[in-house]
Order: C-alpha cells, then sequence, then structure tokens
C-alpha cells in the first residue's frame, strides 16, 4: 500500500514534468537575436537591476554603454514576486518586457532559505524556458590568481536533473529527490552546445556526467550527445566523469581551452563556481541564459547587503554579461570596445575595488572604465 502510494505520487510528478519538457522543445535551436530597432533607432533591452548592490552595478552598466554609444534603450522593471494562483511568480509587468524585447540583463537577486520560499532565479527559468546556461571564465590580465591560463567555456543543462523539484517525503525522516533527465532537454542543450563551439572557434565539445554510477539518467544524457555529435563532423566530441573533470580543471586548466563543456544540472552548477575561483571569484564571471522565448544575462554572485549604497561594489561581472547580450545581439564592435577597457582597467590595477585588493570606489571603476574606451 505505502509502496503504491509513492509510485503513484512519483509517476504523477514526472509525468507534468516530461509533458512541460517535450512541449517547450523547439527545432530553432540556437535561438538567435532577432529583434528590430525602434524608432530612435535602438534596440529595447529589460533591466532588472536586482537587489542589495544590483541598482548600484546597474548605474555603472548603463553609464559604460551610453559612453561607447551603444544602440540601447533600458527598460527597468521589478521583478519582487507576486502571488499568482497560490504559486510565486513573476509580475506581469515584468514578463511582458521581457517578452517584447527578448533579451534583458540582470542584477543578483535575493532568495531567502528555508520552506516556503522559491528562488526567483529559478523562476525566471521556468518562465522563459531557459534551457542553456553558458559560463565562460578566462584569466584577467594583471589580476593575479594561482592559476593563469584559464580559458574554459561551460554549457549547464538549465530546467531539469536534481533542480527539477520532484521531491517529497515517503516517511517521516525519509525524503525523495527525483533526478529527471529527459532526451528532449538533452538533445536542445547539447545542440546548442555544439552550435556554440562553431560560433566562438573551439573545435571540441566535452560531455561532463557520471554515467558510471547513474547509468540511466547521465547515460541518456551521454547518449544523446554522443547521437547529435554525428551532425556536427568538423567538431570533435569526448566525454569525461565529474570528478575526474574537476581534478582535471583544479590542476591544469589549459586542459579544456579548446572546447565547450556540457553538462546536466546541478554538474554545471558547481563546476562552473568552481571554474570561476580559478580566476578570481564570481565578481570577475559572466553568465548568459539562453531560452526559447527570451534570454537573460547576468551577474552570478549574491546581493552584497553589507556594501550596498556604498560605492564599493565591482560591477565588472554584470558588465561582462552585457558585453555578452551585445554579442548575442550582434552589436560586436561595441561589445569589443567595452571588454577591451574593462580587461585595460583590471589591467592597470589603479581602479580596483575592494574585492579584488584595491581601494577605488564603483564610481572611481566606473570613470576608469570609460575613460579608456575607444572614440
Amino acid at each position: 500500500m505505502f509502496l503504491a502510494r509513492t509510485s503513484s505520487a512519483v509517476k504523477s510528478s514526472l509525468k507534468s514534468h516530461s509533458i512541460r519538457a517535450i512541449t517547450t522543445a523547439t527545432p530553432s535551436i540556437t535561438q538567435a537575436f532577432t529583434a528590430q530597432k525602434n524608432a530612435n533607432g535602438n534596440y529595447l533591452v529589460t533591466l532588472i537591476p536586482g537587489d542589495g548592490i544590483g541598482p548600484e552595478i546597474s548605474r555603472s552598466v548603463k553609464s559604460i554603454f551610453a559612453a561607447a554609444q551603444t544602440p540601447i534603450e533600458w527598460e527597468e522593471v521589478d521583478v519582487t514576486p507576486v502571488i499568482k494562483d497560490g504559486k510565486t511568480a513573476i509580475p506581469p509587468k515584468a514578463i511582458a518586457s521581457v517578452r517584447k524585447s527578448t533579451v534583458a540583463l540582470k542584477g543578483p537577486l535575493a532568495t531567502p532559505i528555508g520552506k516556503g520560499h522559491v528562488s526567483l532565479n529559478l523562476t525566471l527559468r521556468r518562465t522563459f524556458n531557459l534551457y542553456a546556461n553558458v559560463r565562460p571564465c578566462r584569466s584577467v590580465a594583471g589580476y593575479k590568481t594561482p592559476y593563469e591560463n584559464v580559458d574554459t567555456v561551460l554549457i549547464r543543462e538549465n530546467t531539469e536533473g536534481e533542480y527539477s523539484g520532484i521531491e517529497h517525503e515517503v516517511v517521516d525522516g525519509v525524503v525523495q529527490s527525483i533526478k529527471l533527465i529527459t532526451r528532449e532537454a538533452s538533445e536542445r542543450v547539447a545542440r546548442y552546445a555544439f552550435t556554440y563551439a562553431e560560433s566562438v572557434g573551439r573545435d571540441r565539445v566535452t560531455a561532463v556526467h557520471k554515467a558510471n554510477i547513474m547509468k540511466l539518467a547521465d547515460g541518456l544524457f551521454l547518449d544523446v550527445c554522443k547521437q547529435v555529435s554525428k551532425d556536427f563532423p568538423n567538431i570533435r566530441f569526448n566525454d569525461v566523469l565529474l570528478d575526474r573533470a574537476c581534478l582535471h580543471i583544479t590542476s591544469d586548466p589549459s586542459i579544456y581551452s579548446d572546447t565547450v563543456m556540457v553538462m546536466p544540472n546541478l554538474y554545471g552548477d558547481i563546476l562552473s563556481d568552481m571554474s570561476a575561483g580559478l580566476i578570481g571569484g564570481l565578481g570577475l564571471t559572466p553568465s548568459g541564459n539562453i531560452g526559447r522565448d527570451a534570454s537573460i544575462f547576468e551577474a552570478v554572485h549574491g546581493t552584497a547587503p553589507d556594501i550596498a549604497g556604498q560605492d564599493k561594489a565591482n560591477p565588472t561581472a554584470l558588465l561582462l554579461s552585457g558585453i555578452m547580450m551585445l554579442k548575442h545581439m550582434r552589436l560586436t564592435s561595441e561589445a569589443e570596445n567595452i571588454e577591451q577597457a574593462v580587461f585595460k582597467t583590471l589591467a592597470q590595477g589603479k581602479y580596483l575595488t575592494a574585492d579584488l585588493g584595491g581601494r577605488a570606489s564603483n564610481t572611481d571603476y566606473t570613470n576608469a572604465v570609460i575613460a579608456n574606451l575607444k572614440k
């Protein structure tokens, strides 16, 4: 009786998640930016400033983008959640803005820890079906870390795996969490990884997995990646176990400098933050979430409430994410100009914020980047 109840609950939950995965799959796998300029000759971009230091670093980005004469009009929205039909939801105005612009830049969002609190980041991913998280990590010239040869690109499946939210209490003190892997979601992210590798000039895709232990779940993910690789004869394919990848990347990260690494959700969450640690932390790491309905680029560091409003925040991660966004929008020359100004400022080392070992304010750093722009 007990086993039957548990099995029924799991099957019901799996069925609803499987339907979601299948119906949101789409043949338009690369999700290219297709929006048109408005009457003012600018592209509309949704800006989600976020919490804590979010508004300050968002202002920095807006100032630098304006100085670089980037053809963008910002539409700021608040994503403080509302309750809709008993569930946490993004406000309709924010949803409408992102659907209209199809591209957004997002500062850090706070999620309280504990029962009853749903991650806003997770809600955004589900609302806009952001199926692929792209996390490049590259050593920054002039900023000393134990590793000077980091140049990794990780693509994380963003919608399922251990983060599917399929959990229940079997009996008191025993909780079961289901890892969901579907062929549709695996193919979608694998195909994006190969397409991305072609677009950035990398000749290899590496699947990271634990199929030696999770033979069905990770076995399916790995099998799908192998099948997709046949459609990309100019891109080499290999695979590596998660634990071995962690060992490799912390002993000699250059091993992965020619590849795009693709992996299920949880592995990507862990490995991308590990890679960020090699280059100096999340404050130097950009992130982009690619989806069917829109793409959202974000700073993945915390809200740092302890320094909010004190002009101490480092805007580099949001800036680099904004540069990723500009490249996605095919505003290549503007992206390259801002990128060289950011890296020149970091290399000069004169206007570094406290988290990077300097004493400069947010305003000092922002002005230094603007001064390094090519006119």
